[in-house]
């Protein structure tokens, strides 16, 4: 009879132990799935990403439970399959990389950008250089034309300018 009231106690205590694990697990769970959408919101806690290891600070659960046959190895598989198809849309959840995608787009235009400058200032280049051979060979041809000039001695020169004053203008 002891035995058995013995055994009937430890079946109960098995019970409840049992049934607090239940309850943990499933406080764990809800807690990590909080913790998900705050970081797929981009909700992103000072120093964390968003990935598995800060899932697993902000839910305060030990970081291997998301791997192999553990208690959470499905939320992490949902976390991730949820993570890309965000990416997938173009949401970025974490500013950091949002960031770091903007920034090499800008990048890539600026670059662009520096292209079409440099060009601009080779296509000015080369035409100051058209315009320097040009004015160089009217120059000569303008020195030649003078030399011409005078040694045919056939320009007459104008009258040199009155001195005398004939009346005041005022």
């Amino acid at each position: 009879m002891e035995v058995r009231a013995m055994f009937g106690m430890l079946s109960v205590l098995a019970e409840l132990q049992r049934e607090l694990i239940v309850a943990n697990t499933n406080d764990g769970l809800a807690s990590a799935r909080a913790a998900m959408d705050r970081l797929l919101r981009g909700e992103i806690p000072p120093g964390g990403k968003c990935d598995i290891k800060t899932l697993a600070r902000e839910a305060a659960v030990d970081r291997t439970a998301f791997y192999g046959t553990r208690p959470y190895a499905h939320l992490r598989a949902e976390f991730e399959r949820r993570l890309q198809s965000l990416q997938q849309a173009g949401e970025i959840p974490d500013p950091r990389e949002a960031q770091i995608t903007r920034l090499k787009a800008e990048n890539a235009k600026l670059k662009e950008r520096l292209d079409q400058s440099e060009q601009t200032v080779d296509e000015l280049t080369n035409f100051r250089t058209q315009a320097l051979a040009r004015l160089a060979a009217q120059h000569e041809e303008i020195v030649h034309l003078r030399g011409a000039a005078d040694a045919s001695n056939r320009v007459t020169r104008l009258p040199s300018p009155r001195t005398t004053v004939i009346g005041s203008c005022s």
